[in-house]
């Protein structure tokens, strides 16, 4: 039984999706758009903080999965927590706008004005990152459980629109949840994302 269900895989016939988890079909793998910018300030970052992991991306590329679009997007930097001052204070000496993992209230007083704004927030370990043409960025895992996990940064990505995120992720790309799973555990939140997962599971394959 493994070495057909091993076989159907590589055909493409199933995708696996978890431990013991498939659906049918080849899925499609999900690729962020990185912009021009994004890609020269990485380089950038990497060549000044060779040492520390970097991840970046922005909030605009969940537009796709969603029914009300928001106008306002955060670009958003994902640095070691050892690193996020240094790299923080960098980006200040070369007159960026930028914040320092910022709370719901500065971002009420403060970055309510800004149209893209840069933020530098904690990157957790082992999160599931990509490399795309040599840029650190998110994969959809990541991106769905930050959403679930973070309903400051993610304040425009909660409730119902969470649900349609969710569903549209599931619906166009082949989503691993079991590396969900592992990626919310370390940011102490498996159980809950478990529950929710199981509570639009069968709004999911509708």
């Amino acid at each position: 039984m493994n070495w057909r269900i091993y076989q159907l895989v590589q055909d493409g016939i199933l995708t696996r999706i978890g431990r013991g988890k498939f659906t049918i079909g080849a899925g499609r793998t999900y690729y962020p758009e990185l912009t021009t910018k994004q890609t020269s300030l990485f380089k950038k970052l990497n060549t000044e903080f060779p040492f520390i992991s970097i991840c970046i991306w922005s909030t605009s590329v969940i537009n796709e999965f969603m029914l009300h679009q928001p106008g306002r997007f955060y670009q958003l930097i994902e640095v070691e927590k050892d690193g996020m001052e240094s790299l923080f204070y960098f980006l200040k000496d070369k007159n960026m706008t930028v914040y320092m993992d910022p709370s719901a209230e500065l971002i009420r007083r403060y970055l309510i004005d800004e149209k893209e704004p840069w933020i530098v927030k904690p990157l957790v370990s082992e999160a599931p990152t990509q490399e795309l043409n040599r840029i650190t960025t998110i994969t959809i895992e990541k991106m769905l459980v930050d959403i679930f996990c973070d309903p400051i940064i993610f304040s425009a990505q909660q409730g119902s629109e969470m649900d349609q995120i969710f569903k549209e992720a599931f619906d166009k790309y082949a989503v691993n949840e079991s590396k969900m799973l592992r990626y919310a555990s370390r940011r102490r939140k498996k159980t809950e994302l478990d529950n929710y997962l199981n509570s639009i599971s069968k709004y999911r394959q509708q």
